[in-house]
Order: structure tokens, then C-alpha cells, then sequence
């Protein structure tokens, strides 16, 4: 039996819709509306269709963002 490694969100580079909602506390559909308000934004990278947190990056859009 292998089993899978899970990493903590707080060491992965990248982060999911979900594990991001999860992360910072905030809604899925409101980091979806806070990526497509951003376009070309450095805190994400598009997989395809699938979007994917830069989490160090989002975390310093967030500092500097008074409100999200």
C-alpha cells in the first residue's frame, strides 16, 4: 500500500479554488469574481480552464488591498 503524501496548505507554491477558499477564509465564487476582476493579475496562474493561487503572491495582494 502506497500513501499519498499530503502537503499543508501553508508549504504548497500553488493552491487550488478550494484549498484557497479554505486557506484564507474566503468564498470560492468570491476569489472566482476576485481573479476575473484582475486579469493578467500576478497572485494566479491559469492550468487551462483551471485557475490556480500563487498563495505568497495573494497574500501580498490581500495586505494591499483595503477591501476584497
Amino acid at each position: 500500500m502506497s500513501e499519498e503524501k499530503k502537503i499543508p496548505l501553508w508549504n504548497k507554491y500553488l493552491l487550488t479554488i478550494n484549498e484557497a477558499a479554505d486557506y484564507f477564509s474566503i468564498g470560492r465564487h468570491h476569489l472566482r469574481r476576485i481573479v476575473n476582476a484582475n486579469p493578467g493579475g500576478d497572485f494566479y496562474l491559469m492550468d487551462g480552464s483551471r485557475v490556480l493561487i500563487k498563495r505568497i503572491a495573494f497574500e501580498k495582494f490581500i495586505d494591499e488591498t483595503e477591501c476584497i
